[in-house]
């Protein structure tokens, strides 16, 4: 199966936004906006998701909540040609959220399917049609790189590798392996209910991403594509997709971008 298109840099949004069934969009954006923005994108939010924003005791984190949440609905908004503050979410069994169309009584669940993660004040969203997919961002931190947080959370096998790559290269290899473990469970939208240590992925900074294996089932690797991100430097992310997409591609949001 060929590899598909990946757009090698964050690009800027085009004016219109196109998602073909077989293309997987990924946005990068800086939740640290003007004040004057982060009220702008309150104004979008229902009331039960300011209730949430304000239970964050910090200042800091309940804006971050607030700019996620709303470029989230705006950047949703403008491949449905809905205005942001009209859209609503459901909730799976494990708290994943999806996206309802409110027109019809009662709504029906949108084809467009999504995923958000953010770390210190760096957000990635996933944006596809039809296909479950997970996305995660982790600040590399070398202090919680640690053996012991590894053997608690990873298979043997990745903490074997783990173990054996040189002590500079721990650190960001820990973190490639968090992130894909995360965005794949994240796509199986069964969260930490299904068990971290059954399945593996790489995490040598000198090998492929890739999902190496999931309880020896041969199906559930091809089930799902899985691509390394470059949200910036200090930063580490993973997609992880459903099927095999045909273009990747990258989009940077900024504030300019907000209409």
């Amino acid at each position: 199966m060929s590899e598909p298109s990946v757009s090698p840099e964050w690009e800027s949004p085009p004016d219109e936004l196109m998602l073909g069934d077989d293309e997987v969009h990924v946005w990068r954006a800086s939740l640290d906006v003007p004040e004057a923005l982060v009220r702008q994108l309150q104004e979008t939010l229902d009331a039960a998701e300011i209730a949430r924003a304000e239970r964050f005791y910090f200042r800091k984190d309940r804006n971050h909540f607030v700019v996620a949440r709303g470029l989230l609905k705006a950047i949703l908004g403008q491949y449905l040609n809905i205005e942001p503050h009209s859209l609503r979410f459901g909730y799976g069994a494990q708290g994943k959220p999806y996206l309802w169309l409110s027109e019809d009584n009662p709504p029906k669940e949108s084809a467009l399917r999504f995923n958000l993660s953010h770390s210190a004040g760096i957000m990635l969203l996933a944006v596809a049609r039809d296909r479950e997919l997970g996305i995660d961002v982790e600040r590399i931190r070398p202090e919680f790189a640690s053996e012991t947080i590894a053997e608690q959370f990873f298979s043997p096998r990745e903490t074997a590798t783990l173990r054996a790559l040189p002590a500079e290269m721990q650190p960001a290899a820990f973190f490639n392996c968090w992130t894909r473990k995360e965005a794949y469970i994240k796509a199986r939208t069964e969260g930490l209910s299904f068990p971290l240590d059954q399945f593996d992925v790489s995490l040598s900074p000198d090998e492929p991403p890739a999902l190496l294996s999931v309880n020896h089932d041969s199906q559930e690797v091809e089930r799902w594509s899985l691509y390394g991100l470059d949200p910036g430097p200090g930063f580490t992310g993973a997609l992880v997709v459903e099927g095999h997409c045909r273009r990747l591609l990258k989009l940077h949001w900024s504030p300019d971008c907000t209409r």
